[in-house]
C-alpha cells in the first residue's frame, strides 16, 4: 500500500525534536488504529522557504514526495506538492482574508479544486484567543481543530481530524481516494506545521 494508489484514511502525528518537527503517515488498520508506516516527513524550523519531505521511513534515504513554497516568507504563500522525480502533483495556499476568522484553505490537484475551512468556527475563534494569550503560549492548546474540504459540487475529497493526544494527531479522510493520497498526505501536515502562519 503507498498513498499514490487509492488510500482512503490514514494518521498523521508530528513527533516533535529541537530542531526539527517530524510527521509519521500510517495507515489505518482493521482496528481503526495506526498501522503500517506509509511515509514519515520532516519540516525544518524557521526555514526562509518552507519545504517539507516525505521519505519511505526514519532513514531518509528514499524521498517519496514533497510540498515547498513558491515564495519566501509570504504568508498567502502558494506550495507546490512534488513527486519523487520533482514534477508536480498538486498545489494549495492559505486564503488569508477568509483565514481572519477561520483558517481556509484552497487545495488542486489532477481532477480536484477544493477549499477546505475549520469545521467550527466556535473552535477557531477560541483556539486564535488561546494563541494569543503570551502566558499561555507554552501551553499545548485544548482546542482540537478539524477541516473539511469540499469541491465546486459540494462533495467532501478531504476532511483532517484531530484526536485527543498531547502530541498532534490527525485522522486523514480520502472519501473515494479521488484526490492523490501524497497531496492529501502534504495538506495534512500543512495544516499542522502551517497552522499558527
Amino acid at each position: 500500500m503507498d498513498l499514490a494508489h487509492g488510500v482512503e484514511r490514514f494518521t498523521v502525528a508530528q513527533k516533535i525534536t529541537m530542531m526539527v518537527n517530524r510527521y509519521e503517515v500510517r495507515a489505518v488498520g482493521a482496528d481503526g488504529q495506526p498501522g503500517d508506516l506509509l511515509a514519515f516527513a520532516q519540516q525544518k524550523r524557521a526555514a526562509f522557504k518552507e519545504q517539507v519531505t516525505f521519505y519511505r521511513d526514519e532513514s531518509r534515504t528514499t524521498p517519496l514526495f514533497s510540498f515547498k513554497a513558491r515564495q519566501r516568507l509570504d504568508v498567502g504563500a502558494t506550495y507546490d506538492v512534488l513527486d519523487a522525480a520533482g514534477q508536480p502533483i498538486g498545489s494549495f495556499r492559505k486564503d488569508f482574508g477568509a483565514s481572519l476568522l477561520r483558517s481556509t484553505w484552497h487545495l488542486e490537484a489532477a481532477g480536484v479544486q477544493a477549499r477546505g475551512s475549520e469545521r467550527s468556527v466556535g473552535v477557531a475563534i477560541g483556539r486564535r484567543i488561546w494563541e494569543m494569550a503570551p502566558v499561555l503560549e507554552a501551553i499545548p492548546s485544548p482546542f482540537r481543530f478539524h477541516f473539511d474540504f469540499v469541491d465546486q459540487a459540494g462533495q467532501t475529497v478531504l476532511t483532517s481530524e484531530r484526536g485527543q493526544s498531547l502530541r498532534d494527531r490527525y485522522l486523514v479522510t480520502v472519501p473515494g481516494a479521488r484526490l492523490d493520497g501524497r497531496v492529501a498526505a502534504a495538506m495534512a501536515v500543512a495544516l499542522d506545521a502551517l497552522q499558527s502562519r
